[in-house]
């Protein structure tokens, strides 16, 4: 029997710490995840509900993106997959009722577990202006306020529009088509703070800004260095994989500052070695690497291979550096110049255990290297990853079986919504073909990544804010700073399943959207629709949710998107076709039955664009680099110039989305074909499938790279922030981090017992996080996080460890990642501070 929601939040004065877990998953994970999914399903409805994760005639799990091997198991899931499907899944509700019974301020006190915890939207709801409490409100008045407020701005760039990974590719692609009907490329998203600097290190050097592997190549690889990584929490059906290429005889090498139980030992519980048989040990080595000390270990790596090779010869694939690279000469030149002495010191590594990855991946017929946020958030993380592609090419181990990159994104589609459209700087061929097949003119300036667009906010330059999914107020960086600028926007609008704390840190007026999730039916235009997505290696399926929705009064976000931009760009009836509260179940068909869209009404109007550089393809297929203007002078109505589509039937018939997509985006050819009955789509990858690099000159890149790396005043610490077990990005599932002993709480600090010493405290002490981040013109900025506890673990000296949402305050928002952007949440300098 699902229980009811919690009354109270963390009580954080019940926290414990243990002694970490050296295996992870097994017998005990199986409980967990089910004990969450009863607590929040029931019974019946978990066994129903899990059978149907990640199958052919299933819907995708929202949690990570992780790629299904053809062949699924009967529970193919994990066990924070299980949570993140038990959250959604939930009985439990939020109506009407609970936003009269509770005021913004009682919100606001509560913290993100107590929030998440409360269930499902119902109905949409509005914030007015110095109102204490949310109404509701129907869906036609909704979305008029929104399509009112859009076409009153002066400037299309006063609106930003920001996307999670959980958006479908058919929702995401109407989203994108709107922000560019209304003629902007403010199209800010979550891999703006994640993978961004993955995508700009490997457009620069090999063409693509996405991973070169399948899920086969892991099964053949030789070896796999997993770096900046914590499968067994984060994607725990990684560690399947894992096992199954390390019982084919693959090396596998750990690189973390923190030692993660899922890479010691994996027990598979479907298996009878994982359940009775003590598992499988995984990582062969574990490198317990200094903080941002990764691009330093693979500079020596590579130094090492160039040795070898002049020493004995054999090591280097000349006939594939020849043919297929370029800049390999000033490369060898470099590593020949790099000091030991400088990659000793920087990855806090002997020059023995340096020499021994490098002579493990000597030795590899096939290499992956694998990474996540631990090498992707850093002031040099774009120099990083070259030098993973600098080590890779020098083998040849692009373009083969077993080998290549693997950047492991976190949420379940968030490749796909780059794929489709998702970008602030968008090719000028994507817009090409965008333009050609709506018959309008999108705008070529580019848009505000996330960091740009909360300055936007925080200088009073944003009057409309709208996020598709996610929780942006508890995702990024600097939260005062978020929150000041939040409070500043005119209009803040939320398409969303579940309660979070961007719903209460709102615009001057704010709405809640209600949507359907991956688990929910979705029936339009007479029939059950079906969404695709795309996982972390580049292959697109379809999901189908079969629960009856939450409440009748549930939208899904294609239908959301549609009906939005049918008021702003024109239709006949919509109007009067928008549902009202308690009709819509009759009113969903009616709607998508109407009359095709007449474009008379006057469309808002984009600002003058002028020629562009349309930057880097972050995650788009391969596309050409034809630069375009955008003619519309300011002020001007121009009707032709927007989106040519018919908006109801696109609600009606999401295949009519598809065929729109595989006509603008390169790889989606049959595309309809392709997704049924189960089946998968893999998308074209140039390096993978022919050794073809759409790089400046042809050519995959070998780069030299100033060593860089963090230094730290004496008397304090570099933190990274993560995620505890019990936690899928910002939902957090419970209070416990079983795998690291944490139980109980989350305001913890893991700090190396002998730092605890030499900085004058104590374990279990309790202590305020004071961040100091020095500006370019030398001032010092402090930022802070109070009443953490001191917890001694097993970090490097100098480096420590704690949990976000909580300690994003202490993130400064201009300190971000050369080239990428992206907010350098894993090198934050802190001190420990004693409480008064």
């Amino acid at each position: 029997m699902a229980t009811k929601p919690p009354t109270a939040d963390i009580d954080e004065t019940r926290l414990r710490a243990s002694r970490p877990k050296k295996v992870a998953v097994g017998v005990p994970a199986v409980l967990h995840a089910l004990e969450i999914a009863n607590e929040q399903m029931g019974v019946m409805r978990s066994v129903q509900t899990l059978m149907r994760v990640n199958q052919k005639d299933g819907f995708d799990c929202p949690g990570c993106a992780w790629p299904e091997e053809d062949k699924r198991h009967i529970a193919e899931f994990c066990e924070n997959g299980a949570k993140a499907v038990a959250e959604e899944a939930t009985l439990r509700r939020v109506g009407p009722e609970f936003f009269a019974a509770h005021s913004l301020d009682e919100l606001r006190a509560h913290d993100d577990w107590w929030l998440g915890q409360q269930g499902r939207l119902t109905h949409p709801m509005v914030l007015d202006e110095g109102a204490s409490h949310y109404r509701p409100i129907s869906w036609d008045d909704a979305l008029s306020l929104v399509a009112d407020e859009l076409k009153a701005l002066d400037d299309p760039d006063e609106a930003v529009f920001y996307t999670s990974g959980r958006t479908s590719n058919e929702a995401a692609f109407l989203y994108q088509l709107l922000v560019r009907g209304l003629g902007t490329n403010n199209l800010p998203d979550c891999s703006n703070m994640c993978h961004e600097s993955s995508g700009s290190a490997l457009t620069e050097t090999i063409g693509i800004g996405k991973g070169t592997v399948s899920i086969e190549d892991v099964h053949e690889a030789d070896l796999l260095i997993v770096a900046g990584q914590n499968p067994g929490t984060n994607h725990p059906r990684m560690l399947s994989a894992l096992e199954k290429a390390k019982r084919r005889g693959a090396t596998i090498i750990a690189v973390n500052p923190l030692p993660e139980a899922g890479l010691m030992r994996f027990e598979n519980p479907q298996t009878v070695r994982g359940v009775a048989f003590g598992g499988t040990k995984l990582a062969d080595e574990f490198v317990q690497i200094r903080l941002g000390g990764d691009q330093a270990l693979f500079q020596a790596i590579g130094k090492h291979l160039l040795e070898a090779e002049a020493s004995d010869g054999g090591v280097l694939d000349h006939d594939f550096i020849a043919a297929h690279t370029s800049g390999f000469d000033a490369y060898r030149q470099a590593m020949t110049d790099a000091p030991w002495r400088d990659l000793v010191t920087a990855t806090g590594l002997p020059e023995k255990a340096l020499r021994r990855v490098g002579e493990a991946v000597r030795t590899s017929k096939a290499t992956i290297v694998c990474w996540a946020m631990g090498l992707t958030q850093h002031k040099h993380s774009v120099p990083t990853l070259r030098e993973v592609v600098n080590v890779l090419l020098l083998q040849g181990n692009i373009g083969r079986p077993g080998a290549g990159v693997c950047p492991v994104r976190g949420h379940s589609n968030v490749q796909g919504d780059r794929t489709v459209g998702i970008y602030e700087k968008p090719s000028a061929a994507f817009l090409d073909a965008l333009d050609a097949e709506f018959g309008f003119a999108a705008p070529r300036e580019h848009g505000f990544d996330t960091v740009q667009a909360i300055r936007a906010m925080r200088d009073g330059q944003v009057r409309f804010f709208m996020s598709m999914g996610g929780n942006f107020v508890s995702a990024t960086p600097d939260t005062a700073v978020v929150e000041a600028g939040m409070a500043r926007v005119g209009l803040t609008v939320h398409v969303s399943t579940k309660l979070n704390r961007s719903h209460v840190v709102t615009g001057r007026r704010a709405l809640i959207l209600p949507t359907l999730g991956r688990t929910d039916r979705d029936r339009r235009g007479g029939r059950e629709q079906r969404v695709t997505v795309e996982d972390s290696m580049g292959a697109v399926h379809s999901s189908r949710g079969r629960l009856a929705p939450p409440s009748e009064e549930l939208l899904s976000e294609v239908a959301i998107v549609a009906r939005l931009s049918a008021l702003i760009f024109g239709a006949a009836d919509a109007a009067a076709t928008a549902p009202r509260a308690g009709e819509m179940s009759r009113a969903e068909d009616d709607f998508a039955a109407s009359a095709p869209p007449v474009l008379t009404s006057p469309p808002l109007v984009a600002a003058a664009r002028g020629s562009a550089d349309p930057g880097t393809d972050h995650g788009l297929p391969e596309h050409g680099a034809a630069e375009g203007e955008r003619p519309d002078p300011v002020g001007v109505q121009h009707p032709s110039n927007v989106p040519q589509a018919d908006w109801a039937a696109l609600e009606a018939d999401y295949a009519l989305i598809r065929s729109h997509i595989e006509r603008v985006v390169p790889g989606f050819d049959d595309y309809e074909e392709r997704i049924d009955k189960g089946r998968t789509l893999h998308l074209p990858n140039g390096p993978r499938d022919a050794r073809r690099f759409a790089t400046v000159d042809g050519r995959a890149r070998f780069t030299v790279n100033r060593l860089e790396y963090p230094v730290i005043p004496r008397g304090r610490l570099l933190l990274q922030t993560l995620r505890s077990h019990d936690q899928y990005n910002t939902t957090i599932y419970g209070k416990d981090d079983r795998y690291r002993g944490i139980h109980g709480g989350r305001r913890v600090v893991l700090v190396n017992a002998k730092d605890i010493v030499s900085l004058g405290f104590t374990e279990n002490d309790v202590i305020d996080l004071v961040s100091e981040w020095t500006r370019p013109d030398g001032t010092i900025e402090e930022r802070r996080a109070e009443e953490f506890r001191i917890v001694a673990y097993r970090t490097p000296r100098g480096n420590a460890a704690a949990y976000y949402p909580e300690t994003n305050v202490l993130v400064p928002l201009d300190s971000v990642a050369d080239v990428s952007g992206t907010p350098t949440s894993k090198s934050v300098i802190v001190r420990l501070e004693r409480r008064a």
